[in-house]
């Protein structure tokens, strides 16, 4: 057996969601079948993240074992030869043979982007509200630092060992028309990253104070926080493993 880690790309649009589905199209069946497709062989993938309906990816990770191995380079190009447009594989490598994409992750990126721009439709929250940047900017920087994070998370179907992760990063700018807001961390609690962004969105419109965003922070009661901001605006931008630096 043979493990490899494969770096993709997708568009969350035609998807239901990273996780494979009976009867429905999700980005992990759609990895395994184009293994199928194109190396003969049946694999289980494991992604670093299991990204929502609607949400996209510029550098999730998966990971997956072959009984017959061929090189880095055919697997990549098989994948894209058999995977629809909207996945790309963008490379991949031969790991160790324990390596699981999601357990040995030590950190991630994630990137959420907001802006009035009808041609970016279902790429983006499309916001009709302008959002006051510097406002929004007092407001994030509460988010950085080590907290129990229990305000932005959605409680999960399983049981969850811990509410508390560090962030690293939590900034917002704007380019060519959309707000950016990114955030790095050790790990990332269920709808935590569109939690987050639903309150820091408050102050950008002038419904909250930038103070606002500390105070739920602190509640660590999820009643305390707005709704979630919705998947078309997130972006899963960068897994990190050991030996590479967490970013941020």
């Amino acid at each position: 057996m043979t493990r490899y880690r494969l770096t993709l790309a997708y568009d969350g649009r035609d998807f239901f969601g990273w996780q494979r589905l009976k009867d429905k199209p999700t980005v992990q069946g759609s990895i395994e079948a184009a293994i199928e497709r194109s190396f003969g062989q049946r694999v289980t993938v494991q992604g670093a993240g299991r990204t929502d309906r609607g949400a996209h990816a510029e550098g999730q990770v998966a990971s997956f074992a072959l009984t017959e191995a061929v090189t880095t380079g055919d697997l990549v190009e098989g994948c894209n030869t058999a995977l629809p447009p909207s996945i790309r594989a963008l490379e991949a490598a031969e790991v160790a043979p324990g390596f699981h994409a999601r357990s040995d992750a030590i950190g991630k990126d994630y990137e959420y982007r907001i802006g009035d721009r009808p041609d970016l439709a279902g790429r983006i929250w499309l916001a009709r509200r302008p959002l006051e940047l510097s406002a929004m900017q007092r407001a994030i920087g509460a988010l950085v630092g080590t907290h129990d994070f229990a305000s932005f998370a959605t409680k999960p179907r399983f049981e969850q060992r811990s509410t508390e992760c560090t962030l690293s990063r939590a900034t917002v700018d704007v380019s060519d028309g959309v707000t950016l807001l990114r955030f790095s961390a050790d790990r990332f609690l269920m709808h935590m990253v569109r939690n987050m962004v639903g309150a820091v969105a408050k102050v950008g419109e002038g419904r909250y104070a930038p103070s606002r965003i500390a105070e739920i922070l602190a509640a660590r009661d999820r009643s305390a926080s707005p709704g979630s901001a919705p998947a078309s605006g997130l972006y899963l931008m960068r897994v990190h493993y050991p030996g590479e630096g967490a970013g941020g």
